[in-house]
């Protein structure tokens, strides 16, 4: 949690802050023995387990936007409020999807450092190949990340076409990007970005099969949730050229097993980053002063 967001509840609560909290799970549950309210990231299990530990508990303040690691139904029961800090890290999400297509893209281009420093001045081995203006931008989930993602992509010069299997189709969202079934999405973007939630309908939302109607100059970024893009499918889509390229921000189990580690191994137009598309020095701190106001909401109702 940012620094100073996080010293502000400390002066306004009697607070337990400890960064590192989430991988000390016995200490966890001690300290929320008597918690009113407990602010988490990705990285802690808010599940049956730990709300047993928790009876005071009234709110659980989520700096990030994905529930997978809450059981959201087990707090409804309680009656303990989930708040996500919703859109607090959409224009960083958003920057981390244009420069990774923008690069995946242009292909060899950014990877010419070493012949370059030893000498070498091969021009035609590393020009890039595609430019990101006039493509079609194929959005997943078009929340208020994808939105975001659909905005700065229209100023790049992209057509955004978007499939939202919950958005309704008058919803207002639908005037800046053109409505389309995932099939055709796939088949028709030249960047496919993903921004749905992970739910038993979505894993392996992208898999062979999807990767088969893929154009084979079409890139493919998961800055969403692991589990949406089938790694193995997507291992197998890249070697074989199917697509041109694809970043994964996430991935199905955090950090990855040997084995998906090897699936990736020695693929030159793979990106891989550790679930940081959001994590920028701004939005860390937008996320922390949702989740503080979430909390202090709350416990002004109680």
């Amino acid at each position: 949690m940012d620094k100073g967001v996080a010293e502000v509840l400390i002066a306004e609560f009697d607070t337990h802050w400890d960064p590192d909290l989430w991988g000390k799970r016995d200490e966890l549950k001690a300290q929320i023995a008597s918690a009113k309210a407990i602010v988490v990231r990705n990285g802690t299990k808010v599940d049956v387990d730990l709300l047993d530990a928790a009876p005071n508990l009234k709110v659980v303040a989520r700096m990030g936007v994905g529930l997978d690691t809450i059981d959201v139904e087990a707090c409804k029961a309680r009656g303990i409020e989930v708040c996500p800090s919703i859109g607090a890290n959409a224009v960083s999400v958003a920057e981390y999807v244009i420069a990774t297509a923008m690069v995946l893209l242009r292909g060899p281009t950014y990877y010419a450092t070493a012949d370059v420093a030893g000498g070498a001045w091969d021009r035609p081995k590393f020009a890039g190949s595609t430019e990101i203006a006039g493509r079609v931008m194929g959005i997943v989930g078009f929340g208020s990340i994808g939105q975001v993602v659909g905005e700065k992509a229209r100023g790049m010069g992209m057509e955004v076409i978007a499939y939202d299997a919950m958005m309704p189709g008058d919803h207002p969202a639908w005037a800046d990007a053109r409505r389309v079934e995932l099939d055709d999405l796939v088949a028709e973007a030249d960047v496919i970005s993903l921004h749905c939630p992970k739910l038993p309908e979505t894993i392996d939302l992208i898999d062979k099969r999807q990767f088969g109607r893929m154009k084979p100059e079409a890139v493919l970024i998961n800055s969403a949730r692991g589990g949406i893009v089938n790694e193995a499918d997507c291992s197998a889509a890249l070697r074989a050229g199917e697509i041109a390229g694809a970043a994964l921000d996430t991935l199905d189990v955090e950090p990855i097993t040997p084995e998906v580690g090897a699936l990736f191994q020695r693929i030159e137009n793979l990106i891989l980053t550790p679930h940081v598309a959001g994590v920028t020095k701004e939005s860390n701190r937008r996320i922390a002063e949702v989740a503080a106001e979430n909390v202090r909401r709350v416990m002004g109702q109680g």
